[in-house]
């Protein structure tokens, strides 16, 4: 059986006074989700657990059939595979926000979606000049504003976080103030001064010097968050016996997926912004299908829009999934005879708050041996269709997807 998973980041949320009190799923021409709605089934899932911050780290593990209670250590650690940095037993690992910090508030946690070659430039002269105090960390350039701190620990030596460490993800405080949300518990002193001492060092560089010249947002500070030791997960194959793909242009889910051993497949234009290349996202996701049993297409595109309050353009990032992603992989799946596709967020992420929310999500599956709800895919229509709801997201993908 060939299975396509695609995930639309963050495309639930609420109705939206600018889309005649429609939802983006509701508003977006979006025919080919309906087509796997109405054909299969419309069901519901909490892929974030209450104890958890809601987010694409936990949400992405219950996706891909892996209990977040049980395997999840924190965001940074998944994110660090996929960048090819390994964590020994005592190390940690720490997400570094090049961000936007305006009168005190958390202007922007993209930095105006800094480009990667300006991120790496500012994260250079991190490593080369922010003062460490005698500890053992390291800053490592990723995706635009996505970047890692590593903090090397000595084995005997004190954790320099543990489970009273809270920090706040930025993207979910949007405009508050920074003063509010610093690091709290063990080793805040330690996240607070290297903050600092990383703010006095992006603050003047040419790199900010130009964006500002240009019009354009400053990274003028760092945000460390999401911090955790490297987890132990079996292999997806160990599993369910599939060889699995991912595809997406965001560390963090192809870090999950590679952690399931899954083959990691880079798209050129993919970009994990609203600007990303769907269709040839569409094309590596069907070329994925002829040596790999499963293969999970993720788009970022709906999330962003929502962290920017736009709903004209998650409205405009759902129709171009539906168009240049699901149809495309339906089309193909079906030529393999049997087959499963599943469509699905993560999380909600909503418009008004431009954060993220826990909520149950609408999922929807057609294919081989499935019945047809008869309804569209959107959040209202997956509450009325009397569809399964899961109220631990993880057991998608056992107890329905690879069903047979």
């Amino acid at each position: 059986m060939k299975i396509a998973l695609v995930i639309p980041d963050g495309a639930a949320d609420e109705p939206q006074d600018s889309l005649d009190d429609l939802t983006p799923l509701q508003a977006a021409r979006t025919p080919e989700m309906d087509r796997v709605a109405r054909d299969g089934v419309l069901g519901r899932s909490r892929n974030v657990p209450d104890r958890f911050l809601p987010g694409s780290d936990v949400a992405t593990l219950s996706l891909f059939g892996y209990d977040p209670e049980r395997y999840y250590t924190g965001r940074a650690p998944l994110e660090v595979v996929a960048m090819g940095i390994s964590l020994g037993p005592d190390d940690w690992a720490v997400r570094c926000n090049l961000m936007t910090i305006l009168d005190g508030r958390l202007t922007d946690f993209t930095a105006g979606h800094i480009s990667s070659e300006e991120g790496a430039e500012l994260i250079a002269a991190l490593r080369a000049n922010v003062p460490t105090d005698g500890h053992t960390v390291e800053f490592h350039p990723g995706v635009s504003y996505r970047n890692a701190m590593i903090y090397r620990g000595t084995p005997g030596g004190p954790a320099p976080f543990g489970d009273d460490t809270k920090t706040t993800p930025p993207h979910d405080v949007p405009d508050r103030l920074a003063a509010d949300y610093l690091p709290q518990g063990t080793g805040a002193d330690l996240l607070r001064r290297l903050m600092e001492a990383g703010a006095s060092v992006v603050r003047d560089h040419p790199v900010n010097r130009a964006r500002v010249a240009a019009g354009k947002r400053p990274a003028n500070a760092i945000w460390l968050w999401g911090q955790g030791k490297a987890p132990q997960v079996p292999s997806f194959a160990d599993r369910f016996g599939m060889k699995g793909a991912i595809i997406s242009a965001v560390d963090l889910v192809r870090g999950t997926g590679m952690l399931a051993g899954w083959t990691r497949i880079d798209v050129p234009g993919a970009t994990g912004y609203l600007d990303t290349d769907y269709a040839a996202k569409g094309r590596a996701g069907i070329d994925a299908l002829r040596d790999h049993d499963l293969v999970c297409v993720h788009i970022e595109a709906p999330d962003e829009a929502s962290h920017e309050g736009r709903a004209d353009a998650k409205v405009e990032a759902l129709e171009r999934i539906d168009r240049d992603i699901v149809g495309p992989l339906r089309q193909a799946l079906e030529s393999y005879g049997e087959y499963r596709l599943l469509v699905s967020p993560d999380h909600s992420t909503l418009i008004r708050t431009k954060a993220h929310d826990r909520a149950p999500v609408p999922w929807a599956l057609c294919g081989t041996g499935l019945s047809g709800s008869g309804k569209p895919y959107d959040e209202i229509s997956a509450l009325e269709a009397n569809g399964p709801v899961l109220e631990q997201g993880w057991r998608l993908m056992s107890e329905y997807v690879l069903r047979r």
